[in-house]
């Protein structure tokens, strides 16, 4: 049987009766240019199918895929739209020139077999025709595809290969950032233009200064300054463009090693796990810098050090709140000043920041570790506002010594910026007026009749003149705002400031994010136990320097098992008791000794009362009298004896007797009280006391 037989024999009418696609594709732009014969043979395959039995116009072309890659089935419409015409049953055969042309891997190769086995579709090439319903052309379209994939692999790994050892020598040619520019020898310089270089300068110096990409992008955007771009868009060299600083500029300008003078070849990799149908550019993993292929230093001119940038990328991961041993977050604009800071005395974790209160209003540093990965107890937790002050207050003695030299230098750096920020608003006004002379020069050089250039040069001039005039007017406002020189009573106002740094520390204009700063500039980490003594905090500053400081707090508790003076509390009540004092008397003077409650108040008369009870002291005689029995013999009660029915405290019923809430006589000024009360009321006055409790309870659970 010749070859043409058994053609004819796997042509069927059935198959005749469908739809013949013809699938062209090339693999990029480059070829389709360039490689029109490898197209134009692909597009001659309609003659083929046409010599199938197929009538001309029953054979369509699928070419919506010319320039894509057959790596992949996600960005090929064309091959998608194939698959679901064969899975309508409406195509008796495909035609490409290869394999190749149709998949470049495994599972969509396969995944087109089966569907055409599945709905009974041939698949021809420009020399056979398969049918793959049959074993023995089956196993040929499989190893066509396998060989179709393996070819691509082999050609991936040469051109990986010849560009990595091309890199490796420096050879590699990769877009430079806006501030570099290549010249015709192949040299890089920086950019000629001087606002370019000072812009790209301010940058680094105000990341250096504020730390975090973030505050760069307020600081740019606060003084409208805009940002240098080289879009990679068109034929090379790629013209810079000027656009509105934002956080991923700033960043990509971080980033860059070229900007240290660095040639970098391989700085990401692609992570198969990590990609998202639908997304081509998802899965992109940015390597280390220990793990770079190429890292050529000193090939570029620099904008900065090398040591500074790897210092920035540094910065750049601790800013990244995971809270981690290594990457404490940058500050931000909570209330909490330690936040990021605080390390647990007990497992050594980084302590989380949470906020406790109806309304979040109480930060609260809390060790969760245990908790999250073992399910055990919490650590600690330690409420930070009053942490966070008593740091605060070392932060500030250990600069105390130095206030005269910080005056100093806050004074020259302001005088530093104002100068940083009048040279960019005078290169900003040059490139404008330039801009509007070298549109007056274009209009000036046309031929008056030849109008239909010369109104369009015109409106573009006008644009440029529009374009200086507001610039030069938002200069003034911002001049205006933010003088450039300063005055006598400026520099003595800020040496003034420098002097008094608790002021600057507690004025309205210092932001929780400017005290983190200060915080972060002294201290490294600082170190908390609040269980190593009863009622008490330990913590340690580790100090910028290296040294270390060890320091107690003592916290405000809820309850006094938690206070921890307790045992001398007790003792002195006592000592006080046996001395005769009465209760507001003992009070005044535990207040006058300095002694707090446990919440950190002072103490009254009713605080005493809870504390006798507490701790079983007899009540002292009130006023000397020596009888003064809860019920006198008349039926009326004594203030002991309502209070002890009603369940409060003596102080509380003296104070219900002086607002009317219930009624009683003296005899005389000094002597006890009479009070009359009924069954009803007692219970009245219980259920008002229950009420009262109840709600002070309530708050102070939500506290």
């Amino acid at each position: 049987m010749n070859p043409g037989d058994t053609v004819a024999s796997k042509v069927t009418t059935a198959h005749q009766a469908k739809l013949a696609y013809v699938y062209v594709r090339q693999s990029s732009l480059s070829q389709v240019t360039h490689h029109g014969e490898s197209t134009e043979l692909q597009y001659r395959l309609v003659d083929r199918a046409v010599a199938l039995g197929w009538p001309r116009e029953r054979v369509q072309i699928i070419d919506d895929d010319l320039g894509k890659s057959a790596t992949s089935a996600e960005q090929r419409l064309g091959f998608q739209q194939l698959l679901a015409e064969i899975g309508l049953a409406r195509v008796g055969m495909v035609l490409s020139l290869d394999a190749s042309r149709l998949a470049r891997n495994n599972s969509d190769w396969h995944r087109l077999v089966e569907l055409c086995a599945l709905f009974g579709t041939l698949i021809a090439d420009g020399e056979q025709l398969y049918d793959p319903r049959r074993y023995h052309d089956r196993l040929l379209l499989g190893l066509s595809g396998m060989l179709s994939e393996a070819e691509l692999h082999q050609l991936t790994l040469r051109l990986h290969a010849g560009e990595r050892q091309k890199a490796e020598r420096g050879e590699l040619r990769q877009p430079l950032p806006a501030g570099l520019e290549r010249q015709r020898d192949g040299s890089v310089i920086l950019h000629p233009d001087q606002e370019v270089q000072a812009r790209l300068r301010l940058v680094f110096d105000k990341f250096k200064e504020l730390g975090s990409a973030r505050a760069v992008l307020r600081y740019l955007q606060q003084h409208d300054l805009p940002l240098p771009t080289r879009p990679l868009r068109g034929p090379a060299p790629q013209a810079i463009v000027w656009q509105p600083a934002s956080a991923p500029r700033i960043l990509a300008i971080l980033h860059n090693p070229a900007y240290a003078g660095a040639y970098v070849y391989g700085r990401s990799t692609t992570d198969p796990l990590r990609h998202r149908a639908g997304h081509p550019h998802s899965g992109i993993v940015r390597r280390p810098v220990a793990q770079w292929p190429v890292c050529r230093q000193g090939a570029y001119p620099a904008y900065l050090s090398w040591e500074q940038y790897l210092h920035n990328q540094g910065r750049l991961q601790d800013n990244q709140n995971r809270y981690e041993a290594e990457h404490p977050g940058a500050p931000r604009r909570g209330p909490a000043l330690l936040q990021g800071l605080v390390i647990c005395g007990r497992c050594g974790a980084r302590m989380r920041l949470r906020y406790s209160g109806l309304q979040g209003q109480y930060p609260v540093y809390d060790c969760s570790v245990a908790k999250q990965a073992y399910n055990h107890p919490r650590c600690q937790q330690v409420r930070a506002l009053q942490l966070d002050a008593v740091v605060a207050q070392h932060c500030l003695a250990a600069l105390e010594p130095d206030q005269l030299a910080l005056a100093l230098a806050t004074l020259e750096q302001v005088e530093h910026e104002a100068q940083a920020l009048q040279r960019q608003w005078h290169l900003r006004l040059e490139r404008a007026r330039y801009e509007a002379e070298r549109a007056q020069r274009q209009y000036n050089a046309v031929e008056p009749e030849n109008r239909l250039v010369a109104r369009s040069l015109e409106r573009q001039w006008e644009e440029r003149l529009r374009a200086v005039e507001e610039l030069e007017q938002t200069y003034q406002r911002w001049s205006t705002q933010q003088p450039v020189a300063l005055t006598d009573s400026d520099r003595r106002a800020i040496l003034a400031l420098g002097a008094d740094l608790p002021t600057v520390w507690q004025a309205a204009t210092t932001t929780h994010a400017d005290r983190k700063w200060l915080l972060r500039l002294l201290i490294h980490s600082v170190i908390v136990d609040a269980k190593r003594d009863h009622g008490r905090v330990w913590y340690q500053i580790n100090w910028q320097t290296g040294a270390t400081s060890e320091h107690w707090l003592t916290r405000q508790v809820l309850r006094y098992e938690d206070y921890p003076h307790l045992d001398a509390l007790q003792r002195r009540l006592w000592q006080l008791h046996t001395a005769g004092n009465l209760d507001a008397e003992i009070a005044a003077i535990l207040n006058a000794e300095g002694v707090r409650t446990a919440r950190g108040g002072c103490f009254n008369g009713g605080t005493v009362w809870l504390l006798r009870q507490r701790w079983q002291i007899p009540s002292a005689k009130e006023n000397g009298n020596e009888d003064n029995p809860p019920q006198w013999a008349d039926g009326t009660y004594s203030v002991v004896g309502v209070a002890e029915a009603v369940g409060v405290i003596p102080g509380t019923v003296y104070k219900w007797l002086q607002r009317g809430r219930i009624k009683g006589q003296q005899l005389a000024t000094g002597m006890p009280w009479k009070i009359a009360l009924t069954l009803s009321e007692i219970v009245s006055l219980r259920d008002y006391v229950q009420r009262v409790r109840r709600i002070k309870r309530s708050k102070t659970e939500a506290v």
